[in-house]
């Protein structure tokens, strides 16, 4: 059979419809994430005028009918008709990708965005859009369906003031939830209000039982930010580091502030768009970081001649940092375009911080020399690790990659059919290897609660035999040594019960694999098991209930009387082998969450794991009364 393929095959998309035949290509998928990109897309214009400033409040509200409008006081989009095109330059911005003033022609020094395709982007996925523009003492209106004008540009009324009010509906024939959470967007909001020095944000919810209202606004930028992310922290120091200046059209803003912990945590930005994967910014802040710090050590007499330079990594134990540069042409490498690649952002970055850097060290000694000291004993805490590391290494070469006595491994050896189940206690652990299907699934089992490792430096956490055991069963290393092609298995289930105690190992292993082996989260090898927390028993028949709201539908379904025995689980080791395979082993019917990495709020995801998991009281305190109304199944 011959497939024809000639012109009469090759389809031309006019206009959005591209957008809207391949959303994914434009916002990055149509799953939640994709759908609170369209609130950044519009936020980032008026964050843009802003950056220019013309701007200096932005109102961004969740409406009752989950809509959204953003508000801004800045110039309002030009109302002019465009002489290429013959429509206004309104309609232009909303229906023609590649339009706006990010390309040339002064508009805007910098952007953020998806290269000026947000606005227009945003009409193709929406039911509707409406933009009202207040510009010249008129208030102009015009209303989009699915990308389409369906009414020209008129003018409605008269006003004082200047800016732009966009309010849309995305297309829920396009996206596989249209509902906005509330908390995504206040992370994201509140990141650009740190980012933008001076500019006030206000973010409203409306919906029925929702309606709260915040407000972000930083005069200090970026140095409130460090002290936000480092709020469930002790810093080494009180004042926060701070570096601005301008190379070769590049503004560079850094500010860093170490803390008592041992994670480091730098954030780089461009344009106010976070850069996951750092690149030529990042790259020159921690150039210039490892240069100051060294000399200074060297001059006054910290190390020893004798001694070796302290590394990057040394000097960066216990640093918030935040990077931010703001580029006229931002070049991005990589497939997720997350990484920076314009070569004078090095220059610019190393340069300014190098000049403020060395500055600060001098006016201020006893910071200096808290900071050199630090990086000393993660220096010689370093050297420890690896010799425990080269010990490990010359221990499995002597007896052939030597597993874990306690690991119950599985016989096929393709880790893409093999998992491991890490499970808390012997007993669980003896039904575990009881029930599983010896061919694909291993057990672990861990002897209590493992070591905290937010509060720990690597030479301790090396020492942990739990810890070690999971390392070695897993066969990637840690640290440097960390190879992730060398994963003996692509499921790794943490089991353990659905209590207190239970949940509290799982929050200690998610902590252990973030802080040293964030790679097996992102690639998507971690998952949760959801051991079941009722058993129903009723006339011989049983039914297992994960959750309050399923048992209330199965009380419904059978009918609520005393021939009902009902269990409710307090740990793994109340099944007996048969009952743990059928409804939390068996691969045709148990429920796995896995667990995810967003990358574009980790500096989020590492606050919450030092406030749950840190050394301070008052910030866990405060984050437990804010989130107790979320906790399900609690045993009290």
């Amino acid at each position: 059979m011959s497939t024809e393929y000639g012109a009469e095959q090759i389809q031309i998309l006019e206009g959005l419809e591209a957008v809207r035949k391949r959303p994914g290509m434009y916002i990055g998928s149509t799953s939640a994430r994709g759908l609170h990109h369209l609130v950044y897309e519009i936020v980032d214009n008026a964050i843009d005028e802003a950056l220019a400033g013309y701007c200096d409040t932005i109102e961004v509200t969740i409406n009752p009918d989950n809509s959204v409008t953003v508000v801004d006081n800045g110039r309002g989009i030009p109302v002019e008709i465009n002489k290429k095109k013959g429509i206004s330059t309104v309609e232009v911005v909303f229906t023609i990708l590649h339009a706006g003033g990010k390309f040339g022609g002064g508009g805007y020094k910098v952007s953020g965005g998806l290269h000026g395709v947000g606005a227009s982007v945003v009409n193709a996925l929406s039911n509707w859009l409406e933009v009202v523009v207040e510009l010249d003492g008129k208030m102009y209106k015009q209303r989009y369906e699915r990308g389409k004008p369906v009414t020209s540009l008129e003018v409605v009324g008269t006003t004082e003031r200047t800016g732009s009010t966009i309010t849309f509906l995305p297309d829920d024939t396009i996206f596989e939830e249209t509902v906005f959470d509330y908390d995504i967007l206040r992370q994201r909001l509140r990141e650009m209000a740190f980012l933008t020095k001076g500019i006030r944000i206000i973010f409203r919810d409306k919906r029925e039982g929702q309606e709260k209202e915040k407000i972000f606004h930083y005069e200090g930028g970026i140095k409130e930010y460090v002290a936000y992310l480092n709020k469930g922290k002790s810093p080494l120091y009180e004042d926060i580091i701070y570096c601005e200046g301008e190379k070769n059209d590049v503004y560079v803003e850094v500010a860093m502030q170490h803390n008592d912990g041992y994670n480091e945590g730098c954030y780089s930005f461009v344009n106010n768009i976070t850069t996951p994967e750092g690149g030529t910014h990042l790259a020159g802040f921690k150039n210039a970081l490892t240069k100051i710090f060294n000399d200074y050590a060297r001059e006054k007499k910290f190390l020893k001649d004798n001694e070796q330079n302290l590394s990057g990594e040394d000097i960066r134990e216990g640093l918030t940092a935040i990077i931010s540069v703001k580029i006229g042409e931002p070049q991005f490498e990589g497939q997720t375009k997350q990484k920076l690649g314009n070569s004078e952002a090095r220059g610019a970055v190393e340069e300014v911080v190098s000049k403020k850097l060395r500055y600060f060290l001098e006016q201020n000694p006893s910071v200096a020399k808290a900071t050199c000291e630090k990086a000393v004993l993660a220096q010689r805490a370093r050297d420890a690790a690896r010799k425990a590391r080269d010990l490990t290494r010359r221990k499995s070469a002597l007896d052939g990659m030597s597993l874990p006595g306690k690991l119950a491994d599985c016989s096929d050896k393709d880790p893409k059919n093999c998992e491991i189940y890490i499970v808390e206690g012997d007993s669980a652990g003896g039904s575990a290897k009881t029930a599983r299907s010896r061919a694909t699934q291993a057990i672990l089992p861990l002897r209590g609660k493992i070591l905290n490792v937010e509060k720990a430096r690597l030479d301790r956490i090396l020492g942990n035999q739990e810890i070690r055991s999971m390392i070695t069963a897993f066969g990637t290393g840690i640290g440097e040594d960390f190879d992730i092609s060398k994963l003996r298995y692509h499921k790794i289930i943490i089991m353990t019960d659905a209590d207190v105690d239970g949940a509290h190992i799982a929050t200690l292993m998610l902590t252990f694999l973030y802080r040293f082996m964030p790679e097996l989260i992102r690639q998507g090898y971690v998952y949760l098991a959801q051991p079941p927390l009722y058993k129903i028993e009723k006339n011989k028949n049983v039914w297992y209930a994960y959750s309050d709201e399923e048992l209330n539908k199965i009380l419904l379904e059978i009918g609520r009387d005393q021939n009902n025995k009902i269990q409710r689980y307090k740990g793994l080791g109340e099944m007996d082998a048969e009952q743990l395979w059928d409804t939390t082993m068996d691969p045709e019917k148990r429920i796995l969450l896995r667990v995810n990495i967003d990358d574009e709020s980790t500096s989020e995801l590492d606050l919450t794991f030092t406030t749950l998991m840190g050394d301070e009281v008052e910030p866990r305190r405060e984050f437990i009364e804010a989130n107790a109304k979320y906790v399900q199944n609690l045993d009290v």
